[in-house]
């Protein structure tokens, strides 16, 4: 059987730039490699192919004729799955179509009373491998539909539902696909190549705004070391890779474990290697040895769910007070020359033009190399959704293509959708301004931040200069949404409803 896993081209609109970072979807590369080896599995990752995206699936699934076709998405991605699965079906009225991703594990059912869900034949619910694995064997008639855990499956016009099935074992997978079977590449990060790597799922943290608990619950779970490193083998010596994206939703839950991968790391003696992850403030904060052995291995970014500076807003979304734990998270990581991309959210209930100023200069105050920020988003089937909704704080609440981060999709009690969407833009220029690389960032990443300081920035400073003065902020502002809101519009998928 042949087999083509697709992940979405829509990219997080504030994210750098939409073609300034493209990291390859691992989720697709880990379920591929874990299909049984008698069926040839291609990867598709359409980030790479963003410009072009009918015309190239048209000529590659035209050479490739799969049996079964498998996409994944999130939710605000799940529009432009919807078109895609059209085209496909337009193309190959007979391949058997499944998806997945965080998208179709929370809202399976309204999926499956949906229009789209003509496209549709199977859905996996949480983790994929083993459940794909054996998808691919039932069309085989090598197993059972209905004895599948974490499968829905069309019979009689409509879906069955199976029960969901135990979490993965880590330490049966195998290494993700990044051979010849990965279609797409290109993957890179600035002027560096990049890949992602996995060492552990889940996280243990309670906070009401995250979707994860639905794809793990509350569970941690760890790879084997050993399988780590050689999957960091495999990008260092067999992809001829340095930079190394670390995916885990927080790595450093188990401290010790940290500690001992990072030794491991260490041993191997890898030459100019980096590596970036993302971690919670209470963990990097308490623990010093931990941070200083992550730098000793090659950690040199850490992204920091900082969140707000706000003690009540934190306590509302269940995230803990951890303000004076960002503040400790954030030197810890700059003693020992770690870059920290600070995570900052606006638009909670209580949240006023103040509060929005406040938590810039908290950012600025700790000295936060970048910021990545967004607006609170009611992700489907999360606590804080349900709170917002029962607050009337919900103004977009099933168009979910513009749940990316930057659109306001909730007003607080004190501030309309639209006046959020602007200050939290406006209030970013006037407080943050426009990047300044760290002394860090300037001696690591010396050509880009060179290229920056003295060639991109200062012609962008006065082209923006001069059309602000000829326009103001407003005009600026309603320019620059423009182009964020075009950045995951596709023309040639737009006949596709």
């Amino acid at each position: 059987m042949k087999i083509v896993l697709i992940s979405m081209p829509d990219v997080v609109p504030v994210l750098v730039h939409e073609s300034a970072v493209h990291i390859p979807n691992l989720g697709i590369a880990s379920i591929g490699a874990n299909i049984d080896e008698m069926h040839d599995v291609y990867v598709i990752d359409l980030v790479r192919k963003r410009r072009s995206i009918r015309k190239y699936l048209t000529k590659i699934l035209g050479e490739i004729a799969p049996d079964l076709i498998g996409l994944s998405a999130m939710a605000w991605q799940y529009d432009t799955c919807g078109k895609i699965m059209a085209l496909i079906k337009e193309l190959f009225p007979k391949v058997k179509i499944v998806i997945g991703g965080y998208h179709a594990t929370l809202m399976y059912k309204e999926i499956a009373a949906a229009p789209e869900s003509r496209f549709i034949d199977f859905m996996v619910r949480g983790e994929g491998e083993m459940a794909f694995q054996r998808l691919t064997a039932a069309l085989e008639g090598k197993d059972r539909l209905e004895e599948i855990p974490s499968l829905s499956y069309k019979q009689d016009n409509g879906f069955v539902h199976n029960k969901r099935g135990e979490l993965v074992d880590l330490a049966r997978l195998k290494l993700p696909i990044r051979d010849k079977r990965r279609l797409t590449w290109g993957y890179h990060l600035m002027y560096s190549k990049i890949e992602a790597l996995e060492t552990s799922r889940g996280c243990t943290r309670s906070c009401s705004y995250c979707s994860m608990n639905h794809m793990y619950g509350r569970s941690f779970r760890t790879f084997p070391i050993e399988r780590v490193l050689s999957d960091l083998d495999d990008i260092y010596y067999n992809r001829k890779t340095r930079w190394v994206f670390v995916v885990d939703d927080n790595m450093v839950l188990d401290p010790k474990r940290v500690i001992d991968l990072c030794d491991a790391i260490i041993q191997r003696k890898y030459k100019k290697l980096v590596l970036t992850g993302q971690a919670d403030c209470i963990s990097m904060a308490r623990n010093e040895e931990m941070v200083r052995k992550m730098a000793q291995a090659g950690f040199r970014t850490i992204f920091l769910g900082i969140e707000s500076s706000s003690r009540q807003n934190l306590e509302a979304t269940r995230k803990g007070n951890i303000v004076e734990a960002s503040k400790q998270a954030v030197a810890n990581c700059h003693k020992y020359d770690m870059m920290v991309i600070g995570g900052l959210i606006f638009g909670f209930p209580e949240d006023d033009e103040t509060a929005i100023i406040n938590n810039y200069r908290f950012f600025l105050e700790n000295k936060i190399d970048a910021a990545y920020c967004q607006i609170l988003t009611p992700y489907p089937k999360t606590r804080l959704r349900k709170e917002l909704i029962e607050l009337g704080l919900v103004t977009n609440r099933n168009n979910y293509r513009w749940y990316d981060g930057v659109r306001a999709n909730i007003k607080t009690k004190h501030l309309d959708s639209e006046k959020l969407q602007y200050l939290v833009w406006y209030h970013r220029q006037k407080i943050l301004g426009w990047w300044d690389p760290s002394p860090y960032a300037r001696k690591k990443m010396r050509l880009w931040t060179t290229i920056w300081i003295y060639a991109f920035k200062p012609v962008l400073k006065l082209i923006t200069n001069r059309r602000l003065k000829k326009y103001g902020w407003k005009s600026r502002y309603l320019r620059e949404m423009t182009r964020l809101s075009k950045m995951n519009i596709y023309p040639d998928l737009e006949t596709f409803k």
